[in-house]
């Protein structure tokens, strides 16, 4: 199917491509700002209210488990009212929730206004990459929607910036927190102002029976015998099926039902290596290995600079590498990298003076090797997976199940490290790191190299499971 398609050519299409990319892209910066910033705004911010361990869990995993929800709804109202309107919707979100935080008076106010940004930050984590999949051309699909986990990387990275000059110059305030988390109403007025601008999705328009307005979105981001020939393919596959799959209609059907949980699958082992735990609580655990708090401020800028050039590599790699291949090279370093931490921590006792680099510098490799290999690699392969009546829905629940198993670590990781310290948490996540490789070896099909549209025709006979 993918070549009877003509070959991409360069022209204003490209480009036109690109400016959409980098508009979404910011549901990805805020997705990353909002998740990092608690990284360095939690230690003042519980100085102030009083915060202890499990209310730390709270404020930190509250952002989490909404993000839960918004990726559920999230998906299935973007395959209802379109992936730009919503994307539209979860700007306002997001700028609501900033507000509410701000002006935060105590405990209470400050856990609403995560949960309203974590209902925006799981909308966002569903929306955006099926947004940018179902715009980009088969070729280039990888990198053009690994694009938005740079943008969350990069926004994790502005974090962790902003969080050190502020708790380096602001720090003596009782308020700096408010400002770190201020800086994320930025964003939020760029994407809402330029998804104004921005096309609908094509496939979402065929699926509704819009073909003219699909072909015309075609067509300023595709050669025009390109658009003319990539819209008969989307029309072929939809047919006259305009209506969405109920989660009853997936659960029956066979194949279906091993995509959506080898989705689930996936979105749970990324979690489960606990990047999330090092994006969260980064400052805190290297200041259990040794750093004094501004030390570890600045230091935990590092994890974040990993992230973003992995992610640089990782759009390289996508168009290039095997999905299947990425997949067990991540989850091969992440465990040997969980498997050093936990050894170093034993070997290095507490007081000794390169414990703390050495963790740092196993840290970052961790990081390092998590983004160039799981992060985006995970976000593209959910976007690509399951078919157009169920992409919102499938996604959804994927995203549901990554975000849970995140919120879980979020609420826990504090309690954690206090009852098995570095050690026996880092071995931890070595034991599920090593399931994860069995799952990917076992389970998952190849998405490279393949059409929207022959996906899904293969997922209709089960071929798409077959090793190629």
């Amino acid at each position: 199917m993918a070549s009877a398609l003509p070959p991409l050519t360069p022209g204003p299409h490209r480009a036109r491509l690109g400016v959409i990319s980098l508009v979404a892209c910011f549901g990805g910066l805020l997705f990353g700002y909002d998740t990092g910033v608690i990284n360095g705004a939690l230690r003042p911010l519980s100085a102030e209210l009083g915060l202890e361990a499990l209310t730390q869990g709270i404020v930190t995993s509250s952002l989490v488990f909404a993000a839960a929800i918004g990726a559920l709804a999230g998906g299935r109202l973007s395959d209802a009212f379109g992936r730009r309107t919503m994307l539209v919707a979860l700007a306002v979100l997001f700028f609501v929730g900033t507000l509410v935080l701000v002006l935060a008076p105590g405990f209470a106010v400050l856990v609403i206004g995560r949960v309203l940004l974590g209902l925006a930050v799981g909308g966002a984590s569903t929306v955006v990459p099926v947004y940018l999949a179902e715009l980009a051309p088969y070729e280039i699909r990888g990198s053009i929607s690994g694009r938005n986990e740079v943008a969350v990387v990069g926004g994790q990275l502005a974090a962790f910036i902003v969080n050190a000059i502020l708790g380096i110059a602001l720090g003596h305030l009782d308020g700096v927190w408010r400002i770190m988390f201020a800086v994320c109403a930025l964003p939020a007025i760029a994407l809402f102002a330029g998804m104004l601008r921005m096309p609908e999705s094509p496939r979402w328009l065929v699926r509704h029976g819009r073909r003219e307005e699909a072909l015309a979105v075609l067509r300023t981001v595709r050669a025009e015998d390109r658009a003319v020939a990539e819209l008969a393919q989307i029309e072929l596959v939809a047919g006259d099926r305009h209506e969405r799959l109920a989660l009853s209609a997936v659960l029956r059907s066979r194949w279906l039902r091993r995509m959506l949980l080898v989705g689930i699958g996936v979105g749970v082992a990324q979690q489960l290596t606990g990047i999330n735990s090092i994006m969260y609580y980064g400052q805190s655990v290297l200041v259990e290995s040794g750093f004094d708090e501004q030390a570890a401020l600045i230091a935990n800028i590092a994890p974040g600079v990993i992230a973003v050039l992995g992610g640089f590599i990782a759009l390289w790699m996508m168009d290039r590498v095997d999905r299947r291949t990425t997949f067990l090279l991540g989850f091969g370093l992440t465990t040997v990298c969980h498997v050093l931490i936990g050894v170093a921590s034993i070997a290095l006792e507490p007081g000794h003076p390169i414990r703390p680099f050495v963790i740092l510098a196993l840290v970052v490799a961790f990081v390092g090797s998590m983004q160039t290999f799981l992060n985006v690699a995970t976000w593209v392969y959910l976007s690509e997976i399951f078919p157009l009546r169920m992409r919102g829905l499938g996604i959804g629940i994927a995203a549901f199940a990554n975000w849970v198993a995140n919120g879980a670590l979020a609420l826990w990781f504090p309690t954690l490290v206090e009852a098995t310290g570095i050690t026996g948490t880092f071995f931890l996540f070595a034991a599920v790191g090593a399931l994860a490789l069995v799952f990917v070896a076992t389970q998952l099909p190849e998405t490279r190299g393949r059409t929207l549209e022959g996906l899904e025709t293969g997922l209709a006979s089960g071929s798409v499971f077959a090793r190629r």
